[in-house]
């Protein structure tokens, strides 16, 4: 008599919902990579989800509304909802809002996340499956960005104080990752496939601070953990074809050690841009906002990278409204905006967040007049991106392509790239005409720039 067959049970399924910055996507990325070894298969929509993860952020009263939506979505559609992220540590306000969530996590809390899921819906299919070795993709892990792009978090928290922010009680002091680990991530990306390499921390200039720039064994020789050490390694690196695969540094804060990293720009073994965080440029905001308030000699600086590389694209983003900032203050702000020529920028209204110094701070700014200089720091910064954009019409630049279209009625085939001055999502594109039908996303190729708005540029592959 033959034995019974036993039915292996469905895989769970676990849902995503990540808000916030590449830094939390980061944490997202982590968390499933994390699940499917665990057994765990991927949901795309809430129907199918046997439990549901939103991965919040609270940076801005603005973005908890966003978060709290999002888990009210979550749990209107699935209701089997495990709250983590920037937003999870105010979980008593989460909860007294949604009682019905079954577990709330804190940022990087990655062990508690993964429990409250395997306690939420345990995983097991049985021994006979569970002793299976499971199946990864070829860079180990679970990618929420297209393959030809990969975020490199590369330290967690921040060691700064600013008056605004309220990141150091989200996420803690600074912990950097240990340089070799990072290296071996950044390498194992790009043998997978990745052409572009995003640095990310809350703090990439102090990376290793808190280790004091702890040396490493790689390859057989010593790199210390320090941004100018780790950028020299990544750009050593090279995709399976042979290319230097762009790497690109995001929040840089302006410490004196960054002039090095721009010779390596001149040497192409950086990605010629820069993400500062400058915030604001009058000295009496930025000494209330606790922040270094070396404005002229931050100028300088600027004139002296460009010098070395012309081509350095520089952007950054700054607060209006900041609580005591005047009319001068602000005209200031403009007036060196004017002067620096900062290729992309980004505007925010001063919001008070919970938790934050600047709340207690005098002279809070009408939201009328908040929105009046929003408008003003936007035309300026409009104007200065367009007349900077227009100056590389006529040339030839590397671009990266995300998307290729469908052909037209004529037979003419569009596609979306991007060129070095662009980071995904948060800058500009170059919109490309009559490309090959065997252009893919992540291929680099030369473009022939033709013509230019005030964000985005329009070309024909050379």
């Amino acid at each position: 008599m033959s034995s019974p067959i036993t039915a292996i049970p469905d895989q769970k399924k676990v849902g995503m919902v990540s808000l916030g910055c590449p830094k939390n996507l980061v944490d997202s990325e982590r968390i499933l990579t994390t699940l499917r070894a665990d057994g765990y298969a991927m949901s795309a929509d809430y129907a199918g989800a046997d439990v549901v993860l939103v991965n919040t952020c609270g940076f801005l009263d603005s973005a908890k509304e966003e978060s709290l939506e999002a888990i009210g979505e979550a749990i209107a559609e699935n209701g089997r909802v495990i709250v983590t992220g920037c937003m999870g540590e105010e979980a008593e306000a989460i909860r007294a809002r949604f009682p019905q969530v079954l577990a709330v996590t804190g940022a990087h809390q990655y062990e508690t996340v993964i429990d409250a899921v395997r306690e939420a819906a345990p995983a097991t299919q049985g021994p006979y499956v569970d002793l299976i070795p499971q199946a990864f993709a070829d860079d180990g892990g679970i990618k929420l960005t297209p393959r030809h792009y990969s975020y490199l978090k590369i330290s967690e928290g921040c060691n700064h104080s600013c008056a605004f922010c309220i990141i150091p009680s989200l996420r803690g002091k600074l912990v950097s990752r240990r340089v070799d680990a990072v290296l071996r991530e950044a390498e194992k990306l790009v043998a997978a496939g990745t052409k572009e390499l995003l640095v990310i921390s809350q703090d990439t200039s102090a990376y290793g601070v808190d280790t004091r720039h702890e040396a490493r064994m790689w390859h057989g020789h010593e790199v210390r953990a320090h941004m100018t050490g780790l950028a020299r390694e990544l750009g050593q690196l090279r995709t399976p074809e042979g290319q230097t695969p762009w790497v690109r540094l995001h929040y840089v804060y302006p410490y004196p050690h960054v002039d090095r990293v721009i010779p390596l720009m001149a040497e192409g073994l950086l990605t010629p841009y820069l993400d500062i965080p400058f915030q604001h440029a009058s000295p009496s905001v930025l000494r209330a906002m606790k922040r270094p308030a070396n404005e002229a000699r931050v100028l300088e600086r600027i004139r002296e990278w460009r010098a070395i590389v012309p081509d350095l694209t520089i952007r950054s983003s700054f607060v209006v409204g900041f609580p005591g900032e005047t009319e001068e203050d602000f005209r200031y702000l403009l007036d060196w905006l004017e002067e620096a020529q900062l290729d992309r920028v980004g505007g925010f209204r001063f919001e008070p967040v919970a938790g934050a110094q600047a709340n207690a701070l005098p002279g809070h700014v009408p939201d009328e007049v908040k929105e009046e200089r929003y408008a003003r720091l936007m035309e300026v910064t409009e104007r200065i991106s367009a007349a900077r954009l227009a100056a590389k019409v006529g040339r030839t630049l590397p671009v990266i392509v995300d998307e290729v279209g469908e052909p037209d009625e004529d037979g003419d085939i569009g596609a979306t790239a991007r060129s070095q001055a662009d980071a995904p999502e948060i800058d500009g594109q170059v919109f490309l005409r009559n490309v090959s039908p065997a252009l893919k996303p992540g291929d680099i190729i030369d473009a022939a720039i033709e013509d230019a708005d005030a964000h985005d540029l329009y070309g024909v592959p050379a």
